[in-house]
């Protein structure tokens, strides 16, 4: 089992930064444990993350196994996952596109499928800092602005995704900096042409991304990995 999720934690880590999401050393992505989180070790970016550089983090940030630093920001991970029991999994990366539409204060619209795996209601953002989410403290107010919310826009900083598994979580992360690639290309197009009601965005958000489909593209996002 827990070489199983060793190996869970690097294959996202690599599905991420194929998918433009890795930032030199920084960004990380973690699996619930009954312990804590299964989380990749510091000084490491995310395409060379292997399932030995992937160890087991509690709650008050102490490495309970595997080898390596400790990212600081272990406590985005935590605590969302303390206060959201129907989650499993936590991606937290700094996406170009999703930090410069958020940094405008324009809130994503269902300008393309892409968005509407999310809104509406509006994505929420973090704006209590844009440092790094260092204590425990901090984490609790990302958890709370995140509230019920599949992702959240942490202003001048990044982005988090949860989900029930990684999986779903790192899918999320795909989706949401497409969509806002996707918006930020209309805008360029001059003006805002228009975006799908809400019913229709639900319903769409209904018929695009059940779990089934958000499972058939993480194989198709890890089928593309470099063998």
């Amino acid at each position: 089992m827990t070489e199983d999720v060793r190996t869970l934690v690097a294959t996202a880590s690599r599905v991420l930064a194929s998918q433009g999401q890795d930032d030199l050393i920084w960004g990380h992505a973690s699996a619930r444990d009954d312990q804590g989180i299964w989380i990749k070790s510091a000084e490491w970016g995310l395409g060379e993350v292997t399932p030995e550089r992937v160890h087991l983090v509690d709650p008050a940030g102490t490495v309970l196994a595997g080898d390596g630093a400790r990212h600081s920001e272990y406590p985005i991970h935590t605590e969302i996952l303390a206060a959201r029991p129907d989650a499993g999994a936590v991606v937290h990366t700094h996406p170009p596109h999703a930090v410069a539409l958020a940094a405008t204060g324009q809130p994503l619209r269902p300008v393309s499928h892409a968005a509407t795996m999310f809104v509406p209601p509006a994505v929420p953002r973090f704006t209590a800092t844009a440092d790094l989410i260092l204590t425990p403290e901090l984490g609790k107010q990302v958890a709370a602005e995140l509230g019920e919310a599949d992702a959240l826009f942490l202003v001048h900083h990044g982005i988090v995704t949860v989900g029930p598994d990684l999986p779903t979580a790192v899918v999320r992360a795909v989706v949401l900096e497409r969509a806002c690639h996707q918006q930020m290309l209309t805008h360029a197009f001059g003006g805002w042409p228009g975006w799908s009601d809400a019913a229709e965005a639900a319903d769409k958000r209904a018929h695009i991304y059940p779990p089934r489909a958000v499972h058939a593209v993480w194989d198709h996002l890890v089928r593309r990995l470099p063998a």
